[in-house]
């Protein structure tokens, strides 16, 4: 079985802590306009969950991480590219400190799944981006299944998150975010189960169908606060 020490211990979630809410969300939001919607739905949501988002731009994992609850970020470990996030000794080393990375290869969670459905079973709630990489023009591509036959197999719970405005601020491959603190919208939403007998394909995407109604919802919140902001 997998060594899941790394991802569990209470010294370096301490250390995340100090990282993600002291370093890096401070940081993050002094760059963008962030707002977070939808922080009602998590109300008696706890870890083991699988969080999953549309996928644009190196900001969604800090705007997720800055935005969930500390109950469900404290330990939440993230999967990250084994061929990019795993390939340089030092890249792995900083982002695993920031992130708690577990690596999947980009056509899911081949191979790797033994890792996730330990972490899984040891309590530690996953943040994976179905689509499997990130968008080149901010549309959200299909849902790969991997993430719908976690939730299945380990009967966990789907945290879905829709994410407007990330691909702007930070569009593929800039290395920064764009001048004069861009708006982003994250927006937290309920959480799902499969339902009985519901095969991974349809769960997969009922999650992608839930993913697109929450940009979309981000969608108009951002017109309606661009046309409050006019006015």
């Amino acid at each position: 079985m997998p060594s899941t020490s790394s991802y569990t211990s209470p010294v370096r979630a301490g250390a995340r802590f100090v990282t993600q809410r002291l370093m890096m969300k401070p940081l993050v939001w002094s760059i963008t306009d962030v707002t977070v919607l939808g922080r009602e739905r998590l109300r008696g949501v706890d870890p083991p969950v699988v969080v999953v988002s549309n996928h644009s731009s190196h900001l969604d994992t800090p705007l997720i991480l800055g935005s969930l609850p500390r109950r469900l970020s404290r330990l939440i470990a993230t999967g990250a590219a084994v061929d990019y996030f795993f390939d340089v000794k030092w890249r792995s080393f900083v982002t695993s400190l920031f992130f708690n990375l577990f690596p999947i290869d980009r056509s899911g969670l081949r191979g790797k799944r033994g890792m996730a459905t330990t972490l899984l079973d040891k309590g530690v709630p996953l943040l994976i981006y179905p689509e499997g990489t990130r968008s080149r023009t901010g549309e959200m591509a299909p849902f790969k299944a991997g993430p719908a036959a976690l939730c299945i197999s380990r009967d966990v719970a789907c945290l879905p998150i829709g994410l407007v405005g990330a691909h702007e601020a930070m569009p593929y491959g800039k290395n920064w975010p764009v001048r004069g603190r861009p708006p982003v919208y994250v927006n937290l939403g309920a959480p799902l189960r499969a339902e009985e007998d519901e095969k991974v394909p349809e769960f997969a995407a009922r999650m992608a169908k839930e993913v697109r109604s929450l940009v979309d919802e981000a969608t108009q919140y951002r017109a309606d606060d661009q046309g409050r902001n006019r006015g």
